[in-house]
């Protein structure tokens, strides 16, 4: 009896010992820098099943390229188990952009919107002798105006960038302003900001509706000397141009 119950408790030893260490030793690969698709493939071979746990949006990632994995490659463990991925997903998230009522500072309100993954950029100055240098104007996302929409919880696309008409110190020797790429709204808005003068709109062969003409040429040029009330004539083209894009 005591014989039969020694070799018992040996086999359920060793068949425990082979159950709960069965796979131990598997070595988990990288699937990082894969694709999703290649990961798919890669694991059909191993003891292995994959799971997607998160999506991120990455503005230079590829969608669906998997950017970490756990556990981590070369980690040992049993076969059978799931190996969680992180994946880049296709579109970007939404945020919603700070309010700029009392909030008009363009320096502190591009701060805000870089912690949010949003790209700031000034695309004009206005001289302005009634506010502070670098208040901000307008707000400008994808040739659109948004100012009168950011008290709303207004969302935009993370990692895309966002331009800025602001304020700038009074200067008797004004430039001219650069208006080439921007919509004929756009440049009316600075012009008559700045104090010049709106002179002809020569239209190409292509417009057909003025409201949605781009400027593509203007005289004088940007950045030449000039003076408010200086009369600037701007040249129209109905698409975008494509050095403009």
């Amino acid at each position: 009896m005591l014989t039969f119950l020694g070799a018992l408790l040996l086999l359920t030893t060793w068949w425990l010992q082979c159950y709960t260490q069965h796979g131990e030793q598997a070595e988990v690969p990288d699937f990082v820098g894969m694709t999703y698709k290649e990961a798919i493939r890669s694991a059909k071979a191993r003891p292995f099943r994959l799971a997607i746990a998160d999506s991120v949006f990455i503005e230079d990632k590829a969608p669906g390229e998997v950017i970490s994995q756990q556990p981590k490659s070369k980690s040992a463990v049993k076969e059978d188990r799931t190996i969680y991925l992180t994946i880049v997903k296709s579109n970007p998230d939404l945020v919603p952009l700070p309010p700029l009522a009392g909030n008009d500072d363009y320096t502190i309100y591009s701060r805000q919107c870089n912690r949010l993954n949003i790209k700031t950029r000034i695309s004009a100055k206005v001289p302005d002798d009634r506010l502070e240098p670098n208040t901000i104007l307008e707000v400008i996302y994808k040739r659109d105006t948004i100012t009168h929409l950011l008290g709303s919880q207004y969302k935009i696309e993370m990692g895309t960038v966002l331009d800025f008409v602001v304020t700038d110190k009074v200067d008797s020797d004004l430039m001219v302003p650069d208006l080439v790429c921007l919509s004929l709204k756009e440049a009316k808005f600075i012009l008559l900001s700045s104090g010049f003068s709106i002179g002809n709109l020569v239209k190409n062969a292509s417009v057909t509706d003025e409201s949605t003409a781009w400027v593509w040429k203007q005289f004088p040029l940007p950045e030449s000397p000039g003076a408010q009330d200086l009369t600037i004539d701007l040249y129209l083209t109905q698409e975008l141009p494509v050095r403009c894009q």
